[in-house]
């Protein structure tokens, strides 16, 4: 019969053995698995190694969050943007702001 790689620590006695410390979760995170591209990786502990040591899933969290703010702030712009040009295109009638001269006849074709 095969050997389990447990089988040698048969014999060791965990009766009076306690838990270690265990590592508390900073408010506000939640540990989660993964899966990222091995170049991704390799990136970001490559930053890590250049600056002489440090975390890489920090900088991850880091590099997600620029990314977060970065798209919400470019909605706000946009939709600010929108508010402001709502009463020049209002005042132009129903072509939505094209000139006349560019409005497509039935055929596909300009006018001109």
């Amino acid at each position: 019969m095969r050997k389990v790689a447990a089988e040698k620590y048969r014999d060791i006695d965990f009766s009076r053995a306690r838990r270690g410390a265990v590592v508390k979760l900073e408010p506000g995170k939640t540990k989660i698995s993964i899966r990222l591209d091995n170049t991704v990786l390799e990136y970001f502990r490559d930053l890590v190694n250049k600056a002489g040591g440090g975390n890489y899933q920090t900088l991850i969290n880091d590099a997600l969050l620029e990314y977060v703010h970065r798209r919400s702030t470019l909605d706000i712009v946009r939709e600010v943007v929108r508010e402001e040009l709502a009463p020049y295109a209002a005042g132009r009638g129903s072509n939505n702001g094209i000139q006349p001269s560019a409005q497509k006849t039935r055929r596909g074709r300009c006018r001109r």
